[in-house]
């Protein structure tokens, strides 16, 4: 009852937001808190000041979306515009989309309780492939048409963004047009663009003009052709679009927008504490990893801007907690420096740090004092592989010796808990290579016990997680097949057999998730038809558990004719035409091919500090990727 008085309360000062039926309907949900709005920090304004109203969709629930830093930075950017009013949508839970359905309720956005269908623009954030039959059922749920080519209007415009547009074509049939990389800049261009077009509202013309700005994607403008083999024979361009699109970076991220206020949920999300990124790019190689190639090439904040921007985040929150973000946090070149300044600061006003994504190689123990006087929890690692020679395969550039080091000097400090992150079915990986899984992990359990200086009656716990190798777009790896949903059950059944400690405990994702990720990384537009047929037998939020049904979707791939073997479990060759060919991240496909055939000779290849191996991206800084240090 604490709730039905809580939001009585709310909606007695916001009956021009909220109509009656909604709020009742808020008394038979989970959590209602995901769908009021009205949070400290969010943007509320007078529709009738505002020449574009921009829905941004986060393909997932509500406490998902509000952890993502992405969505935090575009809406405090367009929303520093007086012509712009940005407003935030999530997936309702499968409760509250039982209601909205039955009482005829659309998707809205939380600030105006408006249905989405009003709207100028409804933009999407692509993080996850599957989050894809989520984008399906939110334009559902609006009441529009799935399909771009049965919304005739330019109002509403259905755009995509984030990671997954690095291979758009599984969603080409559904989205008018995709942006490639970072947002800042091009999103404004595309809103100032719209402007222009919405008096007369052509939409074909207003594509077509968009797809000349740099890192703009209009797939209608895009015709595939298939060889007998059902692999792609030519991917061409019509009406004068281009034919490769290159993605937009942000160069000088001290000068780029960064919110200096949150919006804070009313209710516990899954990363409840302010943000501050610190640099994007990676210097590292990891053949598998997509992201470390996608966002290259590395471009770091200086340490006094960091500094006050998350000073700014706290003051206007009240958060307690800030985490320092990117994709390797330790790889920050100034990181102890810039530790020195927020402790400064931080410990006086009992402010916490959070240090994710350290490395194993650069993990000192000038950086452990810092830790500890920040974060007193476990350390987590990702070694990825249990032996050293698929370590060098997938270029990891740790040693053991590296990793024993480290766990030496943690357990040295006071910790007892390491968390280690593996991946199953890397190429050329062999039994042998599992056992080097549990091999490492007993090695930590015995060095904690070899430790002269622990604490007595103290004993420590190695969490191993391993995770399914998923083929991905962009990287090394992307002409690997992934192994076959049976050969990962007996990996994973003869790592549990490996090991003999009861101080180890193994824990591992849902292979049929990871078989279905693999099928969308890597797949082309005749996806579509699979997309939208699993849609309809009710596939949805594909990546929880309690709602994932593999069933539905094997049906669905025999429906429409089509092998998910195809996309997931195929090798291919270096000259296959991907899908993603025409799209340019700023890595050519030659320097793909040659890290390729060196992960097969198990030569490593150095990070971008010690060495430019030329991928490409070094267009992106003028011929420099790197700064000098």
């Amino acid at each position: 009852m604490i709730w039905q008085f809580a939001i009585s309360f709310f909606f007695s000062e916001r009956e021009l937001w909220m109509n009656k039926q909604l709020e009742h309907l808020l008394l038979e949900v989970q959590k209602p808190g995901r769908y009021t709005g009205g949070e400290l920090g969010s943007v509320v304004k007078d529709k009738s000041n505002i020449d574009v109203r921009f829905a941004f969709c986060f393909p997932d629930m509500y406490e998902v979306g509000m952890s993502h830093l992405g969505i935090k930075i575009l809406y405090s950017l367009l929303n520093s515009r007086e012509d712009i009013w940005c407003e935030r949508v999530f997936a309702p839970w499968v409760d509250m989309e039982e209601l909205m359905r039955k009482h005829n309720i659309p998707l809205f956005a939380l600030e105006s309780q408006d249905s989405i269908a009003d709207f100028d623009i409804i933009g999407f954030t692509l993080q996850y492939e599957l989050s894809f039959s989520n984008v399906l059922n939110m334009l559902d749920l609006a009441g529009l048409p799935i399909r771009s080519s049965d919304r005739r209007d330019l109002s509403p415009l259905v755009i995509a963004g984030g990671p997954c547009t690095c291979n758009p074509e599984p969603l080409a049939d559904f989205i008018d047009l995709f942006v490639l990389g970072e947002g800042e800049e091009v999103t404004l261009e595309l809103v100032d663009l719209y402007k222009r077009h919405k008096p007369k509202g052509d939409k074909q013309a207003f594509l077509l003009e968009a797809s000349k700005i740099p890192g703009v994607y209009v797939p209608s403008l895009y015709e595939f052709s298939y060889n007998p083999d059902r692999t792609i024979k030519e991917i061409k361009p019509q009406k004068g679009a281009p034919a490769r699109i290159q993605k937009r970076i942000i160069k000088d991220l001290n000068k780029v927008h960064y919110p200096d206020r949150f919006i804070v949920p009313y209710i516990q999300i899954v990363h409840d504490r302010a943000v501050q990124e610190i640099f994007r790019g990676c210097i590292r190689g990891c053949r598998f990893c997509q992201a470390g190639y996608i966002y290259r090439p590395v471009r770091e904040k200086s340490p006094d801007v960091i500094n006050r921007q998350a000073m700014a985040l706290c003051e206007s929150t009240g958060y307690d907690e800030i985490s320092l973000s990117s994709l390797s946090t330790s790889d920050y070149s100034r990181l102890e420096e810039l530790l020195g300044d927020m402790l400064s600061w931080t410990e006086g006003q009992k402010i916490s740090l959070s240090l994710p994504s350290l490395r194993i190689d650069n993990f000192s123990p000038e950086l452990l004092e810092k830790v500890q006087k920040i974060r007193s929890s476990g350390l987590t690692f990702a070694p990825e592989a249990g032996t050293q020679r698929l370590r060098d395969v997938i270029n990891k550039n740790i040693t053991e010796q590296e990793i024993l080091n480290t766990c030496k000097t943690a357990f040295e400090g006071g910790y007892t808990s390491i968390k280690l992150y593996f991946m199953l079915g890397l190429p050329t990986e062999s039994l042998e290579d599992i056992e080097g899984i549990a091999n490492l992990a007993q090695k930590i359990v015995d060095l904690y016990y070899r430790n002269p200086q622990r604490k007595k009656g103290k004993s420590v716990n190695v969490s191993v997680s391993v995770s399914t190798f998923v083929p991905k777009p962009f990287t090394p790896f992307q002409f690997e097949a992934q192994d076959t949903l049976e050969t990962i059950e007996e990996k994973q059944k003869h790592l549990v057999k490996s090991v003999t400690s009861k101080k180890i405990t193994v824990n591992w994702h849902d292979s049929q998730t990871s078989f279905l990720e693999a099928v969308f990384a890597r797949g082309d537009r005749r996806l579509c038809r699979v997309l939208e047929a699993a849609w309809k037998s009710g596939c949805k939020f594909d990546s929880w558990k309690d709602c994932f049904l593999f069933e539905n979707w094997m049906e669905a791939f025999k429906e429409c004719g089509i092998d998910p073997g195809f996309y997931a479990n195929r090798k291919r060759e270096y000259g296959e035409i991907m899908p993603w060919d025409h799209l340019d991240y700023g890595i050519s496909k030659r320097f793909l091919i040659k890290e390729n055939q060196k992960a097969y000779e198990g030569l490593t290849t150095p990070n971008c500090r010690i060495e430019c191996t030329g991928c490409g991206a070094a267009k992106f800084r003028e011929g420099i990727c790197v700064e000098s240090r």
